[in-house]
Order: structure tokens, then C-alpha cells, then sequence
């Protein structure tokens, strides 16, 4: 890869592990909130939004070098925290610069979203912003701020359902485990299922959460404070978050690293199919699909 294309980035770039493929530009550097107890994603960074001309000039550099592109992903944490003339204005450039291009995403936060007004939502959909994904990490009141998320079960669900009315698609995630080795890990599973469905996200995508050094839960489980779940406490969690989907129509996926299930499919059309597959790993009768541990969250 040509030395401009390295250097244009700043730190480690992150996209969805179904985003690997794509061409990521970098709009924003770090997070936004970047308090979250669990995430070192971006502690090495300071928050800002890059200079519009600076992404023009990127942009420009990938076409040099890649031709032609069809799918790009919006960096780092947190894009849509962009003015929204500036970020359509990207997204105009993108989609003539590149003729096959078919797919814009980018990572959101609730706060980011409810900084937009609908009609600004909507703005960026009609200028080719296809998906948005959300952590929504949990459903549970009291994880949400033992995570130090910074916001409330309403107010991810208002966001949620603000991405979806401006007809800009919706992938969340959830992270299992937040709760640790407590009574109130199932009350976590199920309170995440119930976020889901005010929300009817278009995709889920379940992580398991793991400890990473540098983070406050690390500390946190130096101390003793925090005792990461077994896997077999993590099946039964997605157990019982699966009990508890009741969706329209909602893609999900275990397929991140962090999983050792893997399964994928659509709700509700897959969930006795899943809740199966859990039932035989938890009773022991079928673990050959079960995959080694991952490395990073």
C-alpha cells in the first residue's frame, strides 16, 4: 500500500468484523464519550473532528490508489458526531468519486444520535448513509451505569428508533457478561432483550465481553470487584436474552471473535433453532461447534 495511505491514518483503526473488507475513512479521531469502563479502543487518542478538506484529500488518496470501491466505513468512534452539512458533503464526494460504490456505514452513540434532529437524519440517508451501528452494551438500568455508558435506557431506545425512522439501517450490539458472576447477570440478559425489541434493531451482533489490561474493569477485577463469567454462564445468558427476543424481523449474529457459539440467522424465524443449539451446549450433549477463545474485544 502506498506510504499516503498509511500515514493519512492517526492510531489504530477499528470497523465491525462484517465491515473487514471495507475501505475505512477516517472522519473523526477517538470517541466521543470514551469513559466506558470495558472499551481501550481509543484511550490513545483525543477526541475531534477531522478538517473537511483533510477527508476530501483522503478520499482522494483512496481513489488513487484503490480505483474503485464498494463499500466504505466511517471511523473512528463515533462519526456522526460530524455537523451534518459536512458529513453529507463527505458522503456526496464518496459516491462520486467512486461509481460502484453501494454502502456507507459508520459507528454511532445515542448521544450522537440525539444530537441530530430527524430531519438531519434523514438528510444523511438520502445522501447515501446506509447503516448505523449502536452499542447498546445492555438493557439493565444499573449496568448501564456501572459501565459508565453515560446514558439511559430510554434514551438509547430514542435513539434507536430515531435511526430507524429516518430509514438509515440499524445494526446493535450487545455485550454479554457486563453483569460478571452475579444474580443480576439474567436480569442483564433480560432487560438487553427487552431494549431490543422497543428498538427492532434491523441486525444484532452479540460480543462476550473480555477483560482488556489498561481499562477501569481491569482494575476492577484486580481488586476483586469483578469476576469475568465462565463460558458456560455466558450460554446461558444468550439463553436467556434469546428467550426474551421477541422481534419482527432482525438478523442476529455471534460471529465476533469474542464468542466461542457461533450461530446466525434471522428472529424470529431462527430462535427455537437457537435456543436449541444453546440447550444442547449447556447440557453438555453437543459442544463440537464451539470455537476456541478470542483475543479482542
Amino acid at each position: 500500500m502506498r506510504e499516503g495511505i498509511i500515514t493519512r491514518y492517526e492510531g489504530n483503526i477499528y470497523s465491525p468484523n462484517i465491515e473487514a473488507d471495507d475501505y475505512v475513512l477516517q472522519c473523526t479521531i477517538g470517541c466521543s464519550h470514551n469513559k466506558c469502563t470495558f472499551c481501550d479502543m481509543y484511550k490513545d487518542k483525543k477526541y475531534r473532528v477531522r478538517e473537511l478538506d483533510e477527508i476530501i484529500n483522503d478520499i482522494n488518496l483512496a481513489k488513487e490508489y484503490y480505483g474503485d470501491i464498494e463499500k466504505v466505513f466511517l471511523a473512528d468512534g463515533d462519526a456522526l458526531t460530524m455537523a451534518t452539512d459536512d458529513l453529507s458533503t463527505v458522503l456526496d464526494y464518496l459516491y462520486n468519486s467512486f461509481p460502484s460504490l453501494k454502502y456507507v456505514g459508520t459507528y454511532a452513540s445515542t448521544a450522537s444520535i440525539l444530537g441530530k434532529t430527524l430531519p438531519e437524519l434523514i438528510k444523511l440517508q438520502n445522501h447515501g448513509l446506509v447503516e448505523a451501528h449502536l452499542g447498546i452494551e445492555s438493557g439493565d438500568e444499573k449496568v448501564l451505569s456501572d459501565i459508565k455508558k453515560g446514558v439511559t435506557y430510554c434514551e438509547i431506545v430514542e435513539a434507536g428508533k430515531m435511526i430507524r425512522e429516518a430509514g438509515i439501517r440499524l445494526f446493535a450490539t450487545v455485550i454479554l457478561g457486563l453483569a460478571g458472576r452475579t444474580a443480576k447477570a439474567f436480569e442483564h440478559a433480560r432487560n438487553t432483550a427487552r431494549i431490543c425489541n422497543d428498538i427492532q434493531p434491523d441486525y444484532i451482533g452479540v460480543l462476550t465481553i473480555l477483560v482488556q489490561p489498561g481499562t477501569e474493569l481491569y482494575e476492577k477485577t484486580q481488586r476483586g470487584e469483578f469476576e469475568v463469567p465462565t463460558d458456560m454462564e455466558i450460554f446461558e445468558e444468550m439463553r436467556a436474552m434469546m428467550k426474551g427476543l421477541y422481534l419482527e424481523n432482525s438478523g442476529f449474529t455471534s460471529i465476533h471473535s469474542s464468542n466461542r457459539l457461533y450461530i446466525e440467522g434471522f428472529l424470529p424465524a431462527d430462535k427455537g433453532e437457537f435456543l436449541n443449539k444453546l440447550s444442547l451446549v449447556i447440557e453438555g450433549k453437543d459442544t463440537s461447534n464451539l470455537r476456541s477463545p478470542g483475543k479482542t474485544l
